[in-house]
């Protein structure tokens, strides 16, 4: 599981980020929103946790402008403001918990593992991609006009990182950070690309000359 956290004191975000780290979870950490908000478009996360007053771009408007993109993580936000109105915005922008500074790390745990929790209850793990194409998540197959399309396991782990980014361009980096966690020729995730887009339907996975590769949806 990918979390991403923004938060901006420093010794706070050092804090979650070796307390998520010891207990699993892999974290990108942030101090600056608008970077945090490049990085979305990057990396498949399955949490954000955010804080709110953040230099370039607060958590509050970060997180609407990604559920005016259609973006549905789940997002935790961090704050120290007491006021209500400001209790609503947060729920207002698309949040599903909000935690109020300080707090106990043990807390944060559970709020995390209950925000996954309700996400994974939400989300069904059959994905439409168009053209009849279905891909279940939770069994990892591909199924074409109702006939199951087989794939070897790296072109399984390529097409879930798509999907993962739907209406996002995903690059050769990013594929190499998320499938093989090390470096490869460039060269060699094309061809493992290739090799996918001839199983299915020539406009599901679409290339982007210099860019990387997109599921529009």
């Amino acid at each position: 599981m990918k979390i991403l956290l923004l938060e901006d004191e420093y010794s706070l975000r050092i804090s979650i980020e070796e307390f998520l780290k010891d207990i699993g979870y892999v974290v990108d950490g942030f101090t600056d929103g608008l970077e945090a908000y490049n990085a979305i478009y990057e990396k498949a996360y399955d949490l954000l946790i955010l804080d709110v007053n953040v230099p370039s771009l607060n958590g509050f408007e970060l997180l609407k402008k990604l559920r005016l993109d259609e973006q549905t993580m789940p997002a935790i936000f961090l704050t120290s403001l007491r006021d209500v109105e400001d209790l609503k915005e947060g729920y207002q922008r698309g949040c599903c918990d909000y935690i109020r500074k300080p707090f106990d790390l043990e807390e944060l745990e559970l709020r995390i593992d209950q925000a996954l929790a309700s996400n994974s209850e939400d989300d069904s793990p059959i994905i439409d991609l168009g053209f009849n194409v279905e891909y279940d998540m939770k069994k990892s197959k591909l199924m074409h006009d109702s006939v199951e399309v087989v794939l070897r396991k790296t072109e399984k782990d390529l097409l879930e990182v798509l999907i993962k980014n739907k209406n996002a361009i995903v690059s050769t980096q990013m594929f190499q950070d998320d499938v093989w966690g090390e470096y490869v020729e460039p060269a060699t995730i094309r061809v493992q690309l290739n090799n996918l887009r001839k199983k299915l339907p020539e406009t599901v996975i679409q290339n982007r000359r210099g860019l990387g590769y997109i599921i529009e949806r």
